[in-house]
């Protein structure tokens, strides 16, 4: 149990950390020939480093989903595991349409208008899409969980198997019906759930792990760099997509990371990594309002060797310390569970 939760906590943790990386860097992605070649590498680099974020948290999801053995409760289910989402979802997204009208000049209700009308297809702000596709994956757990029952984990090794190879063909652009959105992140499901009961926690299998994942980090980069200074723009073909298996293997890496060096955190840290993975979801969600002002007033100047960590901080803590006034009170908790 102690592994169980320590290391949770530390992916919840890091990976909230890289949402918000991803999300600062945004700016710097398209000046490729506008600022320093160098100013460009880095912000390309962590861009390229960081995309394992989201696909830990449906590593996690996994983990935990398919490993309660108790009996399923449909009526459990629907109330407490996806309405726990589902509801905060259709709350932020009403107040990012409202948000997504302001800019600098001001608010534009057409703006926001036009916005939350296509919100059926489209996020009403740029973080938001993590839950069109993590959201439907509500209703793929519960066909993993009786597969795992009826038919043991080896059900498991062969979708996965099948997943990988298939995640392989989207990346180097060989499409079919494979290339299903719903198809290519359910896999991360079980795929948690295996790194995390069957992948023994040894040097040897932590060791191969990392190294598949820093391969695929250079690759990541190398690919979207060569790409981009070929096309003469910003160009990363599916290279930092979440459904890819250079991604998987960075995800799978930080997952390993993380189980290894989780059990090992001084008492300190564990306080600190806890308190971050409590309101990790609030910070997901909330982060974007304490980065608005840096992206409409251009407040990105510099080099983002040191403008990335400034503004992580600034608007991770500013997240977090909302996250935490809206859970101190039965009225608000709900809204970031």
């Amino acid at each position: 149990m102690r592994e169980r939760v320590l290391c949770f906590d530390l992916m919840r943790c890091v990976a909230a950390v890289a949402v918000i990386a991803i999300h600062v860097l945004a700016p710097y992605r398209h000046e490729l020939h506008s600022i320093p070649f160098d100013q460009w590498l880095t912000a390309i680099t962590v861009n390229g480093i960081s995309r394992w974020a989201v696909p830990v948290f449906i590593l996690i999801s996994g983990a935990l989903m398919l490993s309660d053995t108790r009996p399923f409760d449909g009526k459990y289910y629907v109330k407490r595991r996806l309405g726990k989402v589902l509801i905060p979802f259709i709350l932020w997204s009403l107040f990012y349409a409202y948000f997504s009208g302001w800019s600098a000049q001001g608010f534009d209700s057409q703006l926001a208008t036009e916005v939350l009308g296509e919100s059926l297809h489209h996020a009403t702000y740029y973080h938001l899409g993590f839950f069109y596709y993590f959201i439907p994956l509500y209703f793929v757990i519960p066909f993993f969980q009786w597969a795992l029952r009826h038919y043991g984990e080896s059900v498991l090794y062969a979708y996965v198997s099948i997943w990988l190879v298939t995640s392989l063909l989207f990346l180097l652009r060989i499409d079919g019906l494979w290339s299903n959105e719903l198809w290519l992140f359910s896999g991360y499901l079980p795929l948690g759930y295996l790194l995390f009961k069957k992948v023994p926690l040894q040097k040897s299998a932590v060791a191969l792990s990392t190294l598949l994942g820093i391969i695929a980090w250079v690759l990541t980069v190398t690919m979207v760099v060569q790409l981009s200074l070929t096309n003469g723009e910003y160009s990363v073909g599916r290279w930092f997509s979440y459904k890819t298996l250079n991604v998987i293997l960075a995800a799978s890496m930080i997952f390993m990371l993380c189980r290894y060096f989780g059990e090992w955190l001084s008492a300190g840290r564990q306080k600190v990594v806890s308190l971050i993975s409590q309101y990790s979801l609030g910070i997901y969600i909330l982060h974007p309002i304490f980065l608005w002002p840096m992206k409409e007033f251009g407040w990105y100047q510099g080099h983002p060797a040191w403008v990335i960590p400034v503004w992580i901080l600034i608007s991770g803590a500013g997240a977090l310390g909302l996250s935490w006034c809206f859970a101190q009170s039965k009225w608000t908790r709900w809204m970031l569970p």
